[in-house]
Order: structure tokens, then C-alpha cells, then sequence
């Protein structure tokens, strides 16, 4: 987790490539979440992310298994409402960046610091700006 210098505790959220490579076992995410539990950090994915990931095969049996070691936090009316928030915001896309836009916002609603996975950083990176924040206290979007 080069770059940034996190301390104890905050949230580590995955994408739907974060949490698709990590039923894979990609090295670098698992690293990634390693690092997490040494910091007791909480390691989520927002319910919207299982809608990308999972197809109701054979397939799905590893992300299951990845899925009980990890927080699945719910998409709340409150949550849809920040994230249609963002887009108008952001002006991206409802039809292309809405699920995006859920996991944005999941992000910025976790206790800090936050480091978000994903394979989509340009458009998060947009959606979890925070420019009255100080850079070290922003959801961190690094790509996998």
C-alpha cells in the first residue's frame, strides 16, 4: 500500500474486480487485504457489487467463500439517494456509472481511512472527490 501511510482501523471497500480478483487470488489484492486485517481495518463490499459478480453457477462457489470473510454492507434508500447525488454531481452517466456510483458512495460513508480497489479509477476518482477534505483524509482509489 505504497504511497499513502494509513494507520489502525478505516475500511478497505472492493469493487467488483477487487472482490473478483480476490476469489481468484490475485497476490496484489490479497496483499491489499492482508494489510487491512494487521490494521483492523474493515474489509466491505456493497451489496450492489454481488449484482456484477455473481451469476448463480458453479463459478460463483469462490466468491462465496470470499464473501463470509468479508462485510457485505446494504444498499440503503439513504445510500441510493447520495449516490444519484454523485451522478448529478459528478454529471456521469446514471445508466453507465450508477452501480459505481452506489460503491462511491458506500466508500465515502466508512469510517476513514478508506482505500477503494478498483478497475474503474478515473470515474471513481470523480464520484469520491472531496476537494473541502484534506488529501490524506479522501477515499484513496487505487486500481487492481
Amino acid at each position: 500500500m505504497a504511497g499513502r501511510r494509513l494507520g489502525v482501523g478505516g475500511t478497505l471497500v472492493l469493487d467488483s474486480e477487487g472482490l473478483s480478483k480476490l476469489a481468484a487470488g490475485d497476490p496484489r489484492v490479497r496483499a491489499y487485504v492482508e494489510t487491512a486485517h494487521q490494521r483492523r481495518a474493515r474489509v466491505v463490499v456493497s451489496a450492489i457489487t454481488l449484482t456484477e459478480v455473481l451469476r448463480g453457477g458453479p463459478r460463483d462457489a469462490t466468491v462465496h467463500r470470499v464473501l463470509a470473510r468479508l462485510v457485505t454492507l446494504p444498499v440503503t434508500p439513504e445510500l441510493a439517494r447520495a449516490a444519484g447525488e454523485l451522478l448529478g454531481a459528478t454529471g456521469l452517466s446514471g445508466h453507465r456509472c450508477a452501480i459505481d456510483s452506489v460503491v462511491a458512495a458506500t466508500a465515502l460513508g466508512a469510517p476513514r481511512p478508506v482505500l477503494l480497489l478498483t478497475s474503474d479509477p478515473d470515474d471513481l476518482d470523480r464520484l469520491v472527490e472531496e476537494p473541502g477534505r484534506a488529501k490524506e483524509a479522501r477515499v484513496a482509489v487505487v486500481r487492481v
